[in-house]
């Protein structure tokens, strides 16, 4: 079976051709894939020939909310969304006084294997579709009424790691048939695999590139996040320094706040003379505990920030939201997991 919502408009049309339609079939199937139908039956300016042909030879793969939380704080929503294969995955709608933003995931599980996130002590179990990433922010705007106007890959797994999917994503929800939503409201949150960013930023994309960096030596980093120790500090940083070259956008660099393991003075002296000379921005944030894990959230933050601000450095600490809810990545389908009786 076909999976027809990861095509762009040029295989739509072509694969809409073998069938024998016209050109304008595409511009039609298209917008109502990105409007959220369950199934070809709902195409009702199609004919009913086509759609049992389009029902017959391809897949429509809508996810269903396994569990929904709202922050009573906040307005927060949390899903935990289960597809098609019976895998969950997690989204995110936070809402901000300039919009709407979506956090999506672009991976079942993770294999990046940081030591502060929930996500990835199951490992990664496969990738997601372009499809099935379009239809987190797509069913996530239906489900909730809430209209999106920004989106953010920070969710379970590492986009990079599924660089082809993610590229075509950011194809399909960019385009004006579609959500229409512009690469300046994305952005995009990598570990540090420097060679995909390098690609990223030959393609010239006009998004938000965010650095999950959470330590500015090599001692420290490779403890937290395994994938250093094959990268390195230094060869991160050149990596950026081309990508803003290149682009022209500001990185921002995440930047988790874990008691006693990289939040002293020396280490944000560090931060700032890697930063220095290339814009870019430092996102505090306050730690999630996940259950599993030692490591216990800063006590220094407001310190650290104050001095990365003494070297000229621009800072901002991460507002938490959901606060009342298991909205940190990965909690809500850790926790399903465990119930279910699955390490």
């Amino acid at each position: 079976m076909t999976d027809i919502k990861s095509m762009d408009q040029a295989e739509l049309t072509a694969f809409l051709k073998e069938l024998g339609q016209p050109a304008f079939r595409t511009k039609q199937v298209f917008q109502w894939l990105h409007r959220g139908v369950r199934s070809f039956d709902e195409m009702t300016n199609l004919s009913k020939e086509l759609r049992e042909t389009l029902a017959q030879t391809c897949v429509l793969t809508p996810p269903v909310v396994e569990r929904k939380q709202v922050s009573a704080q906040d307005g927060t929503i949390k899903y935990l969304w289960r597809l098609s294969d019976g895998n969950c995955i997690e989204t995110v709608l936070m809402r901000y006084k300039h919009g709407n933003t979506v956090c999506i995931s672009s991976q079942v599980g993770c294999r990046m294997g940081c030591a502060f996130c929930a996500s990835t002590l199951a490992g990664r179990v496969r990738n997601l579709t372009p499809a099935e990433m379009v239809d987190q922010v797509l069913f996530t705007q239906l489900d909730s009424g809430v209209p999106i106007s920004n989106i953010v890959l920070m969710g379970i797994g590492e986009p990079l790691d599924n660089f082809d999917t993610v590229m075509r994503f950011l194809e399909l929800v960019n385009h004006p048939d579609g959500l229409n939503i512009g690469m300046r409201h994305i952005s995009l949150s990598t570990c540090g695999l420097v060679d995909r960013i390098d690609e990223l930023a030959d393609r010239q994309l006009q998004l938000t590139l965010s650095v999950s960096l959470h330590a500015p030596d090599d001692e420290t980093r490779s403890k937290i996040m395994p994938v250093n120790r094959s990268v390195g500090v230094e060869r991160l940083f050149r990596s950026c320094r081309r990508y803003f070259e290149k682009t022209g956008r500001r990185i921002s660099y995440e930047y988790a706040m874990i008691d006693g393991v990289n939040d002293s003075d020396w280490q944000a002296d560090l931060l700032a003379s890697h930063l220095k000379g290339t814009p870019g921005h430092v996102n505090l944030i306050p730690l999630n505990e996940v259950k599993e894990s030692p490591l216990r959230p800063s006590r220094r933050v407001a310190a650290f920030q104050k001095r990365l601000e003494s070297h000229g450095i621009t800072v901002t600490v991460r507002r938490k939201l959901g606060g009342d809810i298991d909205a940190s990545c990965g909690q809500l389908r850790r926790k399903q997991m465990l119930e279910q009786g699955r390490s």
